[in-house]
């Protein structure tokens, strides 16, 4: 019996296992109280406050690189309302546009409605709005009409109204129609696939802008073509359409420019659009391989079809 103590005694002394347990357990004691000293040596280093730089409340930008110069100093008089439908994922860009079209409008004339998804029970404004006949969406597509086309159309048949009503009456009636315009503002794939999931958004007329040699003035960030505009572009090229007073165009484009030329100051560079990197073999991204993306490139090259549908 007490042999057999032993050996079993001494076989639990000479296991393998237990020293090699004791020296981990002191080991790792004095690790964690070397991790706690470095903790506590953290803890008192001084902590810098990062102050938010001073913001421009009209155009809301850094007071350093402040617009308000570059904006008119009254709102344009319009009577056309704009209503820009935007992304969520704009709202944190630190470059946005529709900001600075705000700034420039007045207060009843640019309204911002921030989602992805519209319908007439959460937003009966923009559900009145897309059942009124005088509204129109801007957004390209088969199915969209050319705007210019379409006003000058309207004026053709206020004219032959206003004659009709001359010659009946003696008198000539002055009267322009006051279009509500939805713009989308978001990437081309967001706003394609805000247009296509909102069916509030397919009820007023669809039109597009005529596609010109214009190109876009906001260098710093990219567009798929170079037909392709930024939100403030549209609006503004769409107002002074709709107003017939292209001067409308000119004072909404200033502040943008003025944006873009700070930005390429402090180390910006310009972005060109997917069409012209791979027009002059500057695109260094791997080529698609799917016949339908394939075939979307061969469109930007020949300017054909150029739309988020």
């Amino acid at each position: 019996m007490d042999t057999t103590c032993r050996g079993l005694s001494n076989l639990s002394l000479n296991h393998p296992l237990a020293p090699v347990e004791s020296a981990n357990c002191g080991s790792s004691s004095s690790q964690d109280d070397e991790d706690v000293d470095g903790f506590v040596d953290l803890r008192s280093l001084p902590v810098d406050i990062c102050e938010r730089r001073p913001t421009c409340l009209r155009c809301c930008r850094p007071q350093k690189v402040c617009l308000c110069p570059f904006l008119p100093v009254h709102p344009l008089e319009i009577s056309t309302c704009l209503y820009i439908v935007q992304h969520p994922a704009e709202e944190s860009r630190a470059l946005r546009t529709v900001p600075l079209l705000a700034a420039c409008l007045p207060p009843g004339k640019c309204k911002v409605l921030v989602g992805r998804r519209f319908n007439k029970e959460r937003n009966p404004e923009l559900a009145a709005v897309c059942q009124d006949s005088r509204t129109l969406i801007l957004y390209p597509g088969p199915d969209a009409q050319n705007l210019e086309e379409l006003v000058q159309k309207q004026d053709r048949d206020q004219e032959d109204q206003d004659q009709d009503n001359l010659d009946r009456m003696g008198e000539q009636f002055v009267r322009a129609v006051e279009h509500n315009v939805i713009i989308i503002d978001g990437t081309w794939s967001q706003a394609k696939d805000m247009f296509l999931r909102n069916t509030l958004l397919h009820q007023p007329k669809q039109v597009q802008l005529s596609r010109s040699e214009q190109t876009s003035q906001y260098v710093i960030r990219s567009q798929p073509s170079n037909i392709c505009l930024s939100t403030l572009e549209c609006a503004a090229v769409t107002l002074s359409i709709l107003e017939r007073n292209e001067a409308i165009q000119e004072v909404l484009l200033k502040p943008l420019q003025a944006l873009c030329s700070f930005q390429l100051q402090h180390g910006a560079l310009v972005h060109h659009s997917k069409e012209h990197l791979i027009r002059h073999g500057m695109y260094d991204k791997q080529m698609p391989t799917n016949k339908r993306k394939i075939k979307r490139m061969e469109n930007l090259i020949t300017n054909q079809h150029i739309c988020p549908r």
